[in-house]
């Protein structure tokens, strides 16, 4: 986003809210994704994948697991964290939802219900981009209601046996370390299986037209053997899965918000340089209306990520208000997303323009780590008093 652009689109003057701080990891996430990233991104895109060495890459930057404190993590502020989001967001989905899983899942299992020892083993390499983490909670027929999952661990002697399978995993494919979510006849229970381990095997779901800049896997767990060692002992209950996700949630908020920025930027550039019937496109009460609307959304929802950002860091967030979050900001996204591309017209459907990949990138983000369905009963339960999830 150029500088011109981007005092065009600050009308509520958001940056003044930040801290020194928090610009200089904005802007130098920024001046990273424009100068390393973004130019590649279309061919990456087109391919199917992210380049290996990217991952090393954002750890130099202290990007993996920013928000952590030790092991080699940042311990960075909750909304320094939500702006890096954001700017890796802006570049492409794909990108963020591999930092975030690295760093709001697989990293946050393991520094919040690991044992010392296996924090130490996994989580310095993890944070300099090392070992890259994946989360395997989702099931082919658990993805709402993971408390119906089928992957179960029996416990053989000393050891765990697991057998199940978990679908649409970020970073499977390429994951040093899995972190695995299983019954047991205690309840649900974690464990962290290395990539390598008999029984233990991945395969990609081909064919994607959304994030595609991402790897996105099936996990196959036959009889696959793990010493108690690898059982996360902190991790007691459906509950600790579960707020690992609202962690990631809360950078989705964020980032849905960095892809919107990118398309309403495009737009109006686009509109103010298009000509047709004698005079830029943007001189029409039309294509201006569509505009206003999309910044409006914009501003509205880097307002309320800002907000939210300011309460996890003061006290924590209730999993509510990252519902609300997620809900308000990813349909904004995506509604942006939308309304930009009718402003391209054909241009827009190209990789020249990065509107439609970023649209159909959010039709993942939409309903991922959470459908709308399921954060509006979240917040339909916390208005009524009612749950209506079944």
């Amino acid at each position: 986003m150029t500088t011109a652009l981007a005092d065009l689109t600050d009308t509520l003057d958001l940056a003044d809210l930040l801290s020194e701080e928090e610009r200089m990891v904005q802007q130098t996430v920024r001046d990273f994704v424009h100068k390393e990233v973004s130019p590649y991104l279309p061919d990456w895109y087109a391919d199917g994948h992210l380049p290996a060495d990217l991952a090393p890459r954002l750890g130099a930057l202290g990007l993996l697991g920013m928000h952590l404190e030790g092991y080699g993590c940042a311990g960075m502020s909750a909304t320094a964290y939500g702006l890096a989001c954001l700017e890796l967001e802006a570049a492409d989905s794909g990108l963020r939802s591999m930092v975030s899983v690295q760093g709001s899942l697989a990293m946050v299992a393991i520094h919040r219900y690991g044992s010392p020892e296996q924090r130490q083993h996994y989580l310095p390499g993890m944070a300099a981009g090392e070992t890259i983490g994946c989360f395997g909670l989702t099931e082919p027929d658990a993805g709402s209601d993971p408390g119906s999952m089928t992957t179960r661990a029996e416990r053989r002697g000393g050891d765990w046996v697991l057998d199940g399978r978990k679908m649409w995993i970020t970073n499977g494919g390429v994951a040093g370390v899995a972190v695995v979510w299983a019954r047991t006849g205690d309840g649900v229970a974690g464990f962290l299986v290395p990539r390598g381990t008999p029984g233990f095997s991945t395969a990609d779901i081909p064919r994607k037209q959304s994030m595609r800049a991402s790897t996105t896997s099936e996990l196959i767990l036959d009889g696959c053997r793990l010493p108690d060692t690898a059982r996360l002992p902190l991790a007691r209950g459906l509950s600790a899965p579960l707020s690992c996700l609202n962690e990631a949630r809360y950078g989705i908020l964020w980032g849905a918000m960095g892809a919107a920025r990118t398309c309403f930027t495009a737009a109006l550039d686009y509109a103010r340089t298009r000509q047709q019937f004698g005079r830029p496109i943007g001189g029409f009460q039309l294509t201006q209306d569509k505009l206003v609307r999309m910044h409006v959304e914009l501003e509205k929802g880097l307002l309320l990520a800002h907000h939210l950002g300011r309460v996890k860091d003061a006290r924590g967030l209730r999993p509510e208000q990252v519902s609300f979050g997620k809900l308000n900001n990813t349909r904004a996204a995506l509604a942006i997303a939308r309304e930009a591309r009718t402003i391209l017209g054909a241009s827009g459907i190209t990789l020249d323009y990065p509107v439609m990949r970023h649209m159909a990138n959010l039709e993942s983000v939409l309903t991922y780590e959470g459908t709308p369905e399921i954060h509006t009963l979240v917040l339909g339960h916390r208005l009524t008093g009612v749950p209506a999830y079944r």
